[in-house]
């Protein structure tokens, strides 16, 4: 593996000893290239990857909890209010009292929510599929495996 890389001036390289070739280093580095593709993606109805995590996620699981939400995305909960009152003010979600518990609110996409949630998962498949082609059909499942393993 290349341990040196170009860094501020084209013409400069730094040494990148004990960081290229560490799982923590490359992963950080993936996810910064990933996300901020997703992110460019995205722009287009004013969303964020975050953002685009809790419409999925409510869309699939209606009337979930903030707690639930905070809980599957692994969000800490002031984290979370901003995302669900932005969402909130732009009419994508709303929050109705749980019948289960009253001092918990449950939230649902509203027809927009429906209809950017729908958009931005065409746009999340079309992101998936060039990372599919860069790194091969047997490459993305692997990566997906393995990510996996480390996720659980």
């Amino acid at each position: 593996m290349n341990t040196t890389a170009p860094r501020g001036n084209a013409d400069e390289l730094l040494d990148l000893t004990g960081l290229n070739g560490k799982v923590g280093y490359l992963l950080r580095r993936a996810q910064i290239a990933v996300h901020g593709e997703f992110t460019d993606l995205l722009r287009e109805l004013k969303l964020r990857p975050g953002q685009f995590a809790v419409l999925r996620l409510i869309g699939n699981n209606p009337k979930l909890t903030q707690s639930k939400v905070c809980v599957a995305l692994g969000i800490q909960r002031a984290n979370l209010v901003g995302v669900i009152d932005e969402l909130e003010r732009r009419g994508l979600l709303g929050r109705t009292t749980s019948d289960a518990d009253r001092r918990s609110n449950c939230l649902q996409l509203t027809s927009d929510g429906h209809r950017v949630l729908a958009r931005s998962t065409e746009l999340q498949e079309r992101h998936e599929a060039a990372i599919g082609r860069s790194l091969g059909a047997g490459g993305y499942a692997e990566l997906l495996r393995l990510l996996g393993k480390l996720v659980d």
